[in-house]
């Protein structure tokens, strides 16, 4: 067997509905200033090129229909402004989760497989976690739940270290996720510098996605 059942309480969410629902736990927190999210801030976050797994280019019909699908399963609201509708996320109250654990699963949506140390790398603009044991505690509490929300993969081939998946997406296919996954990095190496780029290139993002709400304020 190499895949996993997921059980159908829990809400199965397709490509763009995760994607779009990862972005509005990522900009509640990092750009609490033009949240919650118009359609066309939401497809500019999910289509961003870096910080995302796999990068996407979804249309605004794509990303529209996504945050109606996601209304409809209880995991976002539209909230109504005097120029365009807004969405915002209801993950936590519709999942029972903590802000640790909405921040942990955020990432997952967003960036796919990864394990307890990119995450705790990772989600320092979600929530600052005290170290990444108390990352590995929130993990092992979502693999506990009934249904589980989170998966710890096997390792494959090459890997150091555990590396975990959010269950919203249906059937998870392990032996596929292995293979896409890539060896670990020897310690040491360009860490550092890869993690500025994308810090860097995460501003970018943000910066595009405030001119796309100025245009929308200044009607196009």
């Amino acid at each position: 067997m190499t895949a996993v059942d997921q059980s159908p309480s829990l809400p199965v969410l397709d490509a763009a509905q995760a994607r779009v629902l990862g972005c509005l736990v990522e900009k509640e927190a990092t750009t609490p200033e033009t949240y919650p999210l118009t359609v066309n801030a939401a497809q500019v976050a999910a289509n961003q090129r870096t910080a995302r797994d796999p990068v996407m280019a979804l249309s605004t019909g794509d990303v529209h229909h996504a945050l109606r699908q996601l209304e409809s399963l209880g995991l976002a609201r539209q909230q109504f402004s005097s120029r365009a509708e807004r969405y915002e996320h209801r993950i936590a109250t519709a999942l029972d989760l903590t802000r640790q654990q909405v921040a942990l699963l955020g990432l997952l949506l967003l960036r796919g497989p990864q394990t307890v140390g990119e995450l705790y790398a990772r989600s320092e603009r979600l929530h600052r976690f005290a170290d990444a044991e108390e990352v590995r505690h929130q993990l092992e509490r979502l693999i506990q739940r009934q249904p589980a929300l989170v998966l710890q993969l096997p390792r494959a081939p090459g890997q150091r270290e555990d590396r975990f998946v959010h269950l919203l997406g249906g059937e998870v296919d392990v032996a596929a996720l292995a293979q896409r996954v890539q060896p670990d990095a020897p310690a040491g190496g360009s860490s550092a510098l890869e993690q500025r780029v994308q810090q860097l290139e995460a501003q970018v993002a943000e910066l595009q996605q405030q001119l796309a709400q100025l245009q929308e304020r200044l009607g196009g």
